[in-house]
């Protein structure tokens, strides 16, 4: 799986296949899209297009709460990879811990076993519900894909991740710039030091701490510096600043929390 991605959450449906056209003449060749991203059919048209063999890319994709449930979920992957017009996926991930999603998980496992999906897991699964699924699943989760940047650097949740092999994924990366992520004056130090932005600070810190990102941008320049992270190594030292600045706090919302719930059964 590669280290870096592109993501295209909140990408509009109409920018989506310019957007990882220009991602992929970059050199990003793992694309993450979602059902719920409303934006898969561009992500296919860009990689047809693109004129490149399908063998050259990692596509990820996640099922629903709307389709949640062994046959609801089998329909639903199918249609995924028609929009995406490809055979198969590389990783498939159950996008929320809601839902009838032991079912979800076996339609995967199917898929999985007829080599339609060449990786199954999870995302946005706190270390309760990964263990669990991890326990009862049969084809264990690959990747559990959570909120991680500097400031929630998940450090519970990649312990037990490490223990059984799954690996962790972030969303979020730059935190949508909250706490003033971009100007962070431990960031903004070190990037000085190597001619970096901030941004490209907090991306080359998650490579080493063994996290796979998918930063997003609809600006073709950004897209190249998020991509331009292999040129520098941060010292021991500077790891350690960087680490110093988690909270072990969600800066978005809680899966926890009875009215993210609600919300999240209100968009149904």
């Amino acid at each position: 799986m590669p280290k870096l991605g592109y993501g295209v959450y909140q990408t509009p449906a109409e920018d989506t296949k310019k957007c990882v056209l220009d991602a992929i003449e970059i050199g990003y060749r793992s694309i993450d899209t979602a059902q719920a991203y409303g934006n898969e059919e561009g992500v296919g048209e860009a990689i047809v297009e693109s004129g490149l063999p399908r063998e050259e890319f990692f596509l990820t994709t996640k099922v629903w709460i709307t389709n949640a449930g062994y046959e609801k979920a089998k329909a639903s992957i199918q249609t995924s990879m028609d929009k995406l017009k490809t055979d198969y996926l590389d990783l498939l991930l159950i996008h929320q811990p809601f839902g009838d999603y032991y079912g979800t998980y076996r339609a995967m496992e199917e898929f999985y076993k007829a080599g339609k999906i060449r990786a199954i897991g999870v995302s946005n699964f706190g270390p309760d519900r990964y263990l669990d699924i991890e326990h009862f699943s049969e084809i264990k989760p690959a990747v559990n894909q959570v909120e991680t940047h500097v400031f929630q650097q998940q450090k519970v949740a990649k312990e037990y991740m490490q223990k059984y092999g799954c690996q962790i994924e972030s969303w979020g990366p730059f935190a949508e710039g909250k706490n003033n992520m971009f100007t962070n004056p431990v960031l903004t130090k070190i990037g000085q030091k190597y001619g970096k932005s901030a941004a490209q600070v907090a991306l080359r810190f998650l490579l080493q701490m063994d996290v796979v990102v998918i930063p997003k941008s609809v600006h073709k320049d950004r897209m190249q510096q998020n991509f331009d992270v292999f040129d520098f190594k941060l010292s021991e030292q500077e790891l350690s600043g960087i680490q110093a600045l988690d909270s072990g706090e969600s800066l978005f919302f809680s899966h926890y929390d009875p009215k993210t719930v609600e919300w999240f059964m209100s968009i149904l």
